[in-house]
């Protein structure tokens, strides 16, 4: 894909940004099991460290910024398993991908008020 065709600030998941996010992503798999929720929901910080992320991962992932998580490299779907120990919304983390207040998004994307 040239960057021509590109959507502008929208990150490219490809085999570069899959390696990049191999530990954000193992880990996010990781709450599948429902030990590892647990461990997630008591040390969050703790568990992150148990992957080996970055200083910029853990910040992206304890603040839930979603945008920047997919930046990082991390699958959506991966991603969304962070979403479901709170739980959040799916149409709260469309609006954070399309940088929209999330009642916005709701009534643009979605025609709800």
């Amino acid at each position: 894909m040239t960057d021509s065709s590109r959507i502008p600030d929208t990150p490219l998941f490809d085999r570069a940004g899959s390696i990049r996010g191999y530990k954000l992503n193992k880990m996010a798999m990781a709450l599948g099991d429902p030990a590892n929720r647990d461990a997630f929901r008591e040390n969050e910080e703790a568990f992150l460290d148990r992957f080996g992320l970055s200083a910029e991962e853990k910040a992206a992932v304890m603040s839930r910024d979603w945008h920047e998580m997919v930046r990082l490299g991390g699958n959506l779907f991966f991603i969304l398993k962070i979403s479901a120990v709170d739980p959040v919304p799916i149409t709260q983390i469309g609006a954070a991908q399309a940088g929209m207040d999330h009642a916005e998004f709701l009534a643009q994307r979605l025609g709800k008020v």
